[in-house]
C-alpha cells in the first residue's frame, strides 16, 4: 500500500507503536520511563504527531522493534550505481566551483 502524505505515514507508525505497546501490556507512562523519553513524546508518536527521531528509536528499542528502524536505516545500494560505462564523461559533483552563475531572472527581487 502506498501512502500519499506524511500525515498518513505518521498515523500508520503511531498505530503500530500503540498496538505493539499494548501487546507488551505497557502503559504509556511505563513505556516512556523505560525508554527515557517523556510521556508527551510517547503520546505524540502514537498520535501520529511530530516527535524526534531519538524518541522514535528509544521507544522502538523498549518495544523490542529495532528491526523497524533497521529496515530503513541501511538501504541496499546496488554496486551498479557506481559503475560507469566505458567512455562516459566523469561525474560532476555539486560544489561551489561547478555552480552556474545566477541568471538575471534568478536575482530579481520578488
Amino acid at each position: 500500500m502506498i501512502y500519499q502524505t506524511t500525515a498518513e505515514m505518521l498515523t500508520l507508525i503511531g498505530e503500530g507503536l500503540r498496538a505493539t505497546r499494548l501487546a507488551e501490556n505497557l502503559s504509556q507512562t511505563t513505556a516512556a520511563a523505560r525508554s527515557g523519553i517523556s510521556l508527551k513524546a510517547v503520546r505524540n508518536l502514537e498520535g501520529g504527531k511530530n516527535a524526534s527521531t531519538a524518541s522514535l528509536v528509544a521507544l522502538c528499542k523498549t518495544l523490542r522493534r529495532v528491526d523497524w528502524i533497521a529496515n530503513f536505516a541501511s538501504p541496499e545500494v546496488s554496486d551498479s550505481l557506481f559503475d560507469r560505462a566505458p567512455g562516459a564523461p566523469p561525474r560532476r559533483r555539486a560544489s561551489p566551483q561547478n555552480r552556474r552563475a545566477p541568471t538575471a531572472a534568478s536575482t530579481r527581487p520578488l
